[in-house]
């Protein structure tokens, strides 16, 4: 379904899509009803490497850290 919330953080995200994969999540889908039920009123939401990281926008400076962690990590 259109999401304008999740467009706008992916124009935000869009410098950065070399250095991570983004994974999209529909969570109005019948296979995702866990994820509905604990976020339904916080998208959109983010996790990097499987961890929670932040919601409702990005906020860029929390985002660039922990990249740049998961990164001196993966050296």
């Amino acid at each position: 379904k259109p999401c304008p919330l999740c467009d706008e953080a992916k124009e935000v995200l869009e410098p950065y899509k070399r250095r991570f994969i983004l994974q999209e999540v529909d969570i109005t889908l019948p296979e995702n009803s866990a994820w509905y039920d604990k976020y339904k009123y916080d998208i959109p939401v983010f996790h990097l490497n499987g961890k929670f990281l932040m919601k409702h926008q990005v906020d860029i400076q929390k985002f660039e850290d922990q990249l740049m962690k998961v990164e001196l990590q993966n050296d």
